[in-house]
């Protein structure tokens, strides 16, 4: 699907999503018109979704994070559902098999922030919650091979 010279546009533009399309062209040896096309065409395939930014919560004042498992009571799943949509701490929702219908990454300042948000979902829904201590794994791509 990808062949080289595609994987190494990608790990340029995940290190530097800013980069002009000159300075990209030069890194990968190719001209501006066909770096630009193949930018299209991964935007196409939706292999590139979009360029975004990536911003430290810490630098927002939500120091403390959580990862909450959410299993929503009879009936509730998809009021539950809306709720997460709806709540703008949780930053990262997969919705998952098992005993639990939803895992989550939540953002938040305090403690009671964390219980407010938890407050708001125990209504409709059992939750787990665990407090990040580290990520030693950042969010990253899979391997592009």
């Amino acid at each position: 699907m990808l062949d080289d010279l595609d994987r190494t546009i990608i790990e340029i533009l995940v290190h530097d999503a800013r980069i002009s399309l000159k300075e990209l062209s030069n890194q990968v040896g190719l001209s501006s018109p066909s770096v630009s096309e193949r930018l299209r065409r991964l935007e196409e395939k939706k292999v590139i979704r979009s360029f975004t930014i990536d911003i430290d919560p810490v630098a927002l004042g939500y120091s403390l994070s959580a990862i909450v498992r959410v299993r929503p009571l009879p009936g509730m799943l998809h009021i539950v559902e809306k709720l997460i949509q709806e709540t703008p701490e949780i930053t990262e929702c997969d919705k998952v098999t098992g005993d639990d219908c939803f895992v989550g990454k939540l953002q938040f300042r305090t403690m009671e922030q964390l219980d407010m948000i938890l407050d708001r979902l125990s209504e409709r829904a059992e939750t787990n919650t665990s407090i990040v201590k580290s990520s030693p794994v950042k969010r990253r791509l899979p391997p592009l091979s």
